[in-house]
């Protein structure tokens, strides 16, 4: 369908009284219109920020974002305005992320009111449009968000997400807060949008389950860097890198009869401040060797479209 986004060498370094922290370390990736990338990774390897970094909610520190063919990474204030009709974000949390004093239709009433969007008949007319869209019963128009359950709340920042008529949307962890049962209607919800609406995703999270069922692509990440990318069926056939085996192993299996062989990651996590020139996972790898810890490895395609960063990928699956 085309390429919708593309990003090239992304850096987001925080200052600290310690030094750099290297939240997100030269990351590169493309999306096309209509696909989910899945973005995966233990809780503070970067994830959110790239998200919230490729939306330009937060600046870069280094790096090219393209999205629709235009570079819109030094883009100014105004421009940046209107690059939120395009693309919006679900938040993680649906308790924090809406505002207890608004009822649900001034919720999602919100981001039309802010771009000067319908007059006020239609801009209720539009509110129900998009509770119907987002299966949120109209009799909750008049309600409060503490008056409702994790996953009506989550439906409002749906809604939300969606009136403005996005191409694209960063879901962050948009299911991490809710029980399991409310997690597959979300996950059903979102994919029923995307293929009615066109819709492209970044679907961040760090439970590999979730992901394996909504996204085209997934793209590991492990504190800051990028560890590997490939196709979402490929990845789960047959990853390379030694933390996705660690992760993937992770995942429990309903069949007590299915012995599952466990990939025990141990060791220390590596420092995101000021990290040294070696690989990030090599604190915790179990066939590290000297290599490993004189240089970053670099991204490298081992299969088609299966990209990798380890030093020694080759040797630890016998290709």
């Amino acid at each position: 369908m085309g390429e919708l986004l593309r990003v090239e060498h992304l850096k987001k370094y925080f200052k600290t009284p310690g030094g750099m922290l290297h939240a997100v370390d030269d990351v590169s990736f493309s999306i096309n219109k209509g696909e989910t990338l899945g973005v995966v990774g233990e809780s503070g390897c970067g994830k959110s920020t790239l998200g919230r970094v490729v939306l330009k909610l937060i600046d870069q520190t280094d790096g090219k974002i393209i999205y629709n063919g235009k570079d819109i990474t030094n883009i100014s204030k105004n421009e940046n305005v209107e690059l939120r009709k395009s693309m919006q974000i679900i938040f993680q949390d649906p308790y924090s992320s809406l505002n207890p004093r608004k009822k649900v239709s001034e919720l999602i009433a919100d981001p039309l009111k802010t771009f000067r969007m319908y007059n006020k008949e239609e801009r209720q007319s539009r509110v129900y449009e998009l509770m119907d869209m987002v299966g949120l019963s109209r009799r909750f128009a008049d309600s409060y968000p503490h008056e409702l359950d994790g996953g009506r709340r989550q439906r409002i920042g749906v809604a939300r997400a969606l009136s403005l008529d996005p191409e694209f949307i960063v879901c962050d962890e948009p299911v991490s807060a809710l029980d399991v049962s409310i997690q597959a209607q979300i996950l059903n919800l979102l994919q029923d949008l995307q293929e009615a609406r066109n819709l492209t995703y970044i679907f961040v999270t760090h439970d590999l389950s979730v992901v394996r069922h909504i996204s085209t692509d997934i793209l590991v990440m492990y504190i800051g860097v990028m560890v590997e990318k490939c196709r979402a069926k490929e990845l789960f056939k047959a990853p390379l890198h030694p933390y996705t085996k660690g992760l993937l192993s992770a995942i429990p299996v309903a069949n007590i009869d299915h012995e599952k062989k466990r990939v025990v990651l141990q060791g220390e996590l590596t420092s995101p401040i000021e990290p040294k020139n070696e690989c990030r996972f090599a604190a915790r790898c179990p066939y590290v060797t000297p290599k490993c810890r004189e240089a970053m490895p670099e991204l490298e395609e081992i299969t088609p479209g299966h990209v990798v960063a380890c030093h020694n990928v080759r040797e630890i699956n016998g290709l």
